[in-house]
């Protein structure tokens, strides 16, 4: 189910932060209630390879995040306590330490699970035992959401495990997005903040595609 143009679910997963407090955090009310962009990026699995290198790389862009007025979370459905011996553990021995914003830990699998982005297939029931079991590891894909400040998602992608995200992207739909709520424009491809946009209608992309 494809989640563009519609509110982010609705519900509270457990979440840790870097002082070791575990609590609940609601995406959609952070959006509302703070009236900010919200960026959720899913990974897989604590401890592993790939992840912290994305981990670290939203830490280290996290002051233009903050200049567009957007809150990053980041998500796995590791528990808060995993989290938390991860932000304990030196970044030159794969740790994530350093990183201070807040990691959801929906080891219940509620939010994923509603939004579709789960490492399950061929699931199989027994008849017999009532026992259903799937395949696949029942971890998140790096999945990333972006909505508003009503908690309306503007973008959602999803790349498989061993392919890490480029935090650049994110920064750059953000900036896409900031301008088509303040100018009404859109923005045409490989836009970038100070390139031209142009009006929706046919006279706008002829005199754009007629100049670029």
């Amino acid at each position: 189910m494809a989640f563009v143009g519609k509110k982010f679910p609705n519900l509270d997963v457990d979440a840790m932060n870097d002082m070791g407090d575990t609590f609940k955090l609601n995406v959609l009310e952070e959006a509302k209630n703070n009236n900010k962009k919200v960026l959720l990026f899913w990974y897989p699995k604590d401890f592993t390879f790939v992840c912290p290198t994305e981990l670290h790389a939203f830490q280290e862009a996290l002051s233009e995040f903050e200049k567009r007025n957007t809150i990053v979370i980041g998500a796995s459905c590791d528990t808060p306590e995993v989290h938390f011996a991860w932000l304990n553990t030196s970044k030159d021995n794969g740790g994530i330490e350093g990183v201070t914003y807040p990691i959801l830990a929906d080891s219940n699998r509620n939010l994923s699970s509603t939004l579709g982005i789960l490492d399950i297939s061929n699931e199989t029931y027994n008849e017999e035992t009532g026992v259903v079991t799937v395949e696949g590891d029942n971890v998140t894909y790096r999945a990333t959401y972006l909505m508003d400040e009503e908690g309306t998602v503007f973008h959602e992608g999803i790349n498989h495990m061993p392919v890490g995200r480029n935090v650049a992207e994110f920064l750059r739909l953000i900036d896409a997005y900031a301008h088509v709520q303040k100018n009404g424009e859109v923005c045409p491809a490989n836009w970038e903040e100070g390139k031209d946009a142009m009006s929706a209608n046919r006279d706008g992309v002829a005199s754009y595609l007629a100049s670029h």
